[in-house]
């Protein structure tokens, strides 16, 4: 998701929230996807000072509490049933969504999700917060299933990969954002509209966690999301064709975004597990030594005013472009057409895409989209590793060899095999250290599960996945690739690798 969290925002409005200057004083975010409303500059608010700023991201990024609840967000990609290479337009999509959108101004699913597109004509269904696994796989399966009768009452059909397999990326919506993203991404290569147009994903979102030092507490479930990023990618890789040939990666759509701007995609300085040398593509936040000791939030505030403008809100008018290199930090320090605000800041917040976000809680962006309802399963898997103690100290033990086996020499480059996150995206669990890794996540999920009390049915899910694929060393991009008659390793593609 690129553009806002809809239905998950009452996760950032939880109580108790962080107490002293990141508390109840801090100003709330509004939704970053809204076209409407009070503009940047003139209309929204004072300008800030760069202390100010810290203080804003402090209080609204990781908002406190015990561990409860969870959401979903569920990326689609829409085709033609009649011919899954054909562009479906605008017009077609909102047609399919119309009965969900008569009453309101936002689409609201029977469920309780909001449903949002996106810049590729993607449909996103973002599940209203559950207090529990079951409430949430619940109401995003009503969700999902009144979408799906109405896209296919209109022609149309949801698909869930990762990356388009067959048509090449092309916008359709035409909003002030989305063309300064497009142009943003640009100047570094085609991939921003790859990223844009034709990738979808599983968003797993959690309670960020308490403040205290255990398991529930807010720093050790923002490393251990981290340490067990990579095998969350490989399990679910399910993207491993592009332009209707293999790629080369189970995750082509990991691929993609290793590719992005490294300010805005990477992990924060310090959020991944100790002796890892940084980000595909960005070395060491940016020269500065890792700290792996660093406060999340510290290290967010840093990585979120450092992080280049993709674009400046100006109201009236259709051009958001912001200049070349101009860094919010930059910006509060003078440089820019004016002063920043709050919500100029809330806004450049939503156009961040590291594999984790704090947004009050905490979304896990690394998963590809997965077909029918295998979304149930990583969804589950993510909930039982971060929610019980145990399982969070069994995947920390047995994800530690992949990150010390990529210690050594910073990584230069998005073709450095050091990377857990590459290798997972190109091997899956293949790779034998992290198939390792993620046989032992699997089974501490599978028990974390049985002691929850989780729904019979959500357990079989698990269960059989890991049986099928996980069990075996495959995902389900294999399947993709054995329904081709494939194995992932040619013909070659012997294209431009600007135009792969």
């Amino acid at each position: 998701m690129i553009d806002g969290i809809g239905g998950l925002a009452a996760l950032r409005r939880r109580a108790p929230g962080p107490r002293g200057p990141d508390g109840p004083g801090a100003r709330q975010p509004h939704d970053p996807g809204s076209q409407h409303g009070r503009g940047p500059g003139d209309s929204g608010g004072p300008p800030l000072s760069e202390e100010d700023a810290e203080a804003h991201v402090h209080g609204i990024a990781f908002k406190t509490g015990p561990p409860e609840r969870v959401g979903v967000e569920l990326e689609w990609l829409v085709r033609d049933r009649r011919d899954p290479a054909l562009l479906v337009t605008t017009d077609e999509i909102t047609r399919a969504i119309a009965s969900f959108t008569s009453q309101n101004a936002r689409a609201v699913l029977p469920g309780g999700g909001v449903l949002t597109t996106e810049p590729g004509g993607q449909l996103e269904v973002s599940s209203a917060p559950a207090e529990s696994l079951g409430g949430c796989v619940a109401a995003a399966g009503e969700d999902l299933a009144a979408l799906r009768e109405a896209v296919h009452t209109a022609g149309l059909q949801l698909s869930g990969d990762g990356l388009d397999p067959i048509r090449p990326p092309r916008r359709v919506l035409d909003l002030p954002r989305y063309a300064a993203m497009e142009e943003f991404f640009d100047r570094r290569g085609p991939w921003g509209r790859v990223m844009m147009c034709n990738t979808a994903s599983v968003q797993v979102c959690l309670d960020t966690g308490d403040e205290n030092g255990g398991p529930s507490g807010y720093r050790s479930r923002w490393r251990l999301v981290h340490a067990i990023g990579p095998v969350l990618v490989a399990a679910f890789a399910n993207s491993p064709l592009r332009r209707g040939r293999p790629s080369g990666w189970r995750s082509t759509r990991q691929a993609v975004w290793s590719r992005l701007d490294p300010g805005r995609t990477r992990p924060p300085c310090g959020a991944e597990p100790a002796g890892f040398p940084g980000w595909p593509g960005g070395g060491r936040d940016r020269g500065r030594p890792a700290a792996n000791g660093a406060d999340p939030r510290d290290a967010w505030t840093a990585y979120a005013l450092d992080a280049e403008l993709m674009c400046i809100r100006r109201d009236s008018q259709p051009d958001w472009t912001a200049p070349p290199g101009l860094t919010f930090r930059g910006w509060l320090r003078g440089a820019g057409e004016r002063r920043p605000t709050a919500d100029d800041l809330t806004y450049h917040l939503s156009t961040l895409f590291p594999p984790v976000r704090p947004r009050g809680h905490l979304e896990l962006r690394m998963i590809d989209a997965q077909p029918g309802d295998g979304w149930i399963v990583p969804t589950a898997v993510a909930t039982a590793l971060l929610d019980d103690p145990k399982a969070a100290d069994a995947a920390l033990a047995a994800t530690e060899p992949l990150w010390e086996q990529s210690g050594g020499a910073a990584v230069r480059n998005h073709r450095a095999e050091a990377s857990p996150w590459l290798r997972a995206a190109r091997h899956g669990p293949a790779d034998a250290a992290i198939g390792r890794a993620s046989r032992a996540c699997f089974e501490a999920a599978d028990a974390a599960l049985g002691r929850a009390g989780a729904p019979a049915g959500i357990r079989q899910a698990v269960a059989a996945f890991a049986e099928r694929y996980v069990q075996s060393g495959r995902c389900p991009a294999d399947d993709v690739l054995a329904g081709r008659g494939l194995d992932g390793h040619g013909p070659p593609d012997n294209r431009p690798e600007e135009l792969r």
